[in-house]
């Protein structure tokens, strides 16, 4: 909780500001790089490193005090040095950062900025806002008293051309340095989530055609549900491929449009701590955060509810459209199993027809062996062998039948 202080600054003073990021995956980045690079610059000057496992640095680089630190996503380095240049807002005071050294940097630069701290003194309002009209962009610029007017604070946050942007802070007697380090801390960090911010922005607006291409093939197969040309099984099939291109999606951008969530709510705090009161009229931060910066965090959360509601509604669609399979297969097998009964149904009847005969054919060769077997009864009798055989027919047929029947129920 109190490892970053904030520096403690005298003024006139000049702040450099540098932000670096990893193109990807940044927050899984090898944080060892970062502070071997931290390293390199500290032994161009000679100066003592920090612990490997350290996350803030703040020590004497040359002529400036040096303040390094390890974020999430971002690595940021602040040069501080007393003072100001003769040029205002001077591409020089970013020497402090050799070009060798940042073109070895394990990361882009996202942002930089100069920042001017000077005393207020006896300047009034029109005497700073005849600077301000000099150094910024009129129609981006924004200012304000910060801090129960410990300060005058304005910037424009355009890129001047030497891809820097400007802050400066006007800064009233008696106020102590914490305070002006405070304010300088701030806005740096102001500047660094808002960036941060804007990569969701760009993300957002890349995802925009994908999606719409995405939702003109999910409605297209939505409406093809209810065409009973295509077969169900080949329009689930693409559902299902759209279903899983938007998890995809969603997957891929969750962090940083979570990220952009955070970094938004740390801009507005940030801004909001320092109780700006208006300055001649014009824009404060909060209003240009409210014009530029709000509208662009709208669309990456726009962007958001647009791939959820699409991820929920290809879903739907999946599971309505496999219903509906589920209920054809379930009716062709209905009519597979009452097919089934019809083939069983004959088979039974061609059984019983069989079994039938089968009592025909052996009552045959039974009443036939049974005659043999009483003809020498029928001659010492003197009864007539057609007579015989009539007389036991009946009765060896009714055997047999009796005798096929109670095999058959011992076998059920």
């Amino acid at each position: 909780m109190h490892a970053r202080p904030f520096p403690a600054l005298d003024v006139p003073c000049t702040a450099v500001f540098l932000a670096l990021k990893r193109p990807g995956n940044a927050a899984g980045r090898d944080r060892g790089e970062d502070m071997a690079h931290l390293r390199a610059l500290l032994d161009r000057h000679g100066a003592s490193h920090p612990k490997a496992d350290a996350t803030h640095y703040f020590g004497q680089v040359g002529r400036y005090w040096l303040k390094w630190e390890s974020h999430t996503e971002v690595v940021t380095y602040t040069a501080f040095s007393g003072g100001l240049s003769l040029r205002v807002f001077d591409p020089a005071d970013f020497e402090v950062f050799p070009a060798d050294w940042l073109e070895a940097a394990p990361g882009q630069r996202i942002t930089s900025a100069l920042i001017r701290v000077e005393p207020r003194g006896n300047a009034d309002v029109d005497a700073i806002a005849a600077r301000m009209a000099d150094w910024f962009e009129p129609e981006s610029l924004a200012v304000s008293h910060v801090l129960d007017d410990a300060a005058v604070m304005a910037g424009d946050f355009r890129i001047d051309p030497a891809g820097h942007l400007r802050f400066a802070v006007f800064v009233s007697d008696g106020v102590g340095q914490r305070r002006v380090g405070r304010i300088v801390q701030r806005l740096c960090e102001i500047e660094t989530y808002k960036t941060l911010s804007l990569l969701g922005f760009a993300r957002a607006r890349a995802l925009s055609p994908e999606l719409a291409r995405t939702g003109a093939r999910l409605t297209a197969l939505v409406e093809d549900m209810g065409e009973k040309a295509r077969p169900a099984e080949e329009t689930l099939g693409q559902l299902l491929e759209v279903s899983g291109m938007l998890e995809q999606i969603a997957a891929q951008t969750s962090f940083r449009i979570s990220a952009t969530a955070a970094y938004e709510r740390l801009v507005h705090e940030r801004v909001e701590v320092m109780h700006e009161v208006r300055f001649a009229g014009r824009q404060t931060f909060a209003e240009f955060m409210l014009r530029r910066f709000d509208p662009a965090m709208r669309t990456v959360r726009a962007t958001e509810a647009r791939l959820q509601v699409m991820v929920a509604r290809a879903a739907r669609a999946a599971n309505l459209l496999r219903t509906r399979v589920d209920v054809e297969r379930s009716a062709q097998n209905q009519a597979l199993l009452e097919s089934m009964d019809r083939r069983a149904d004959l088979q039974l009847r061609l059984q019983r027809t069989v079994e039938g005969l089968s009592v025909v054919a052996i009552s045959y060769y039974a009443v036939s062996l049974a005659s043999y077997a009483l003809y020498p009864l029928a001659e010492a009798t003197g009864l007539a062998k057609g007579w015989l055989t009539a007389a036991i027919t009946l009765p060896v047929a009714g055997l047999v039948w009796w005798l096929i029947r109670r095999v058959q129920r011992k076998l059920h």
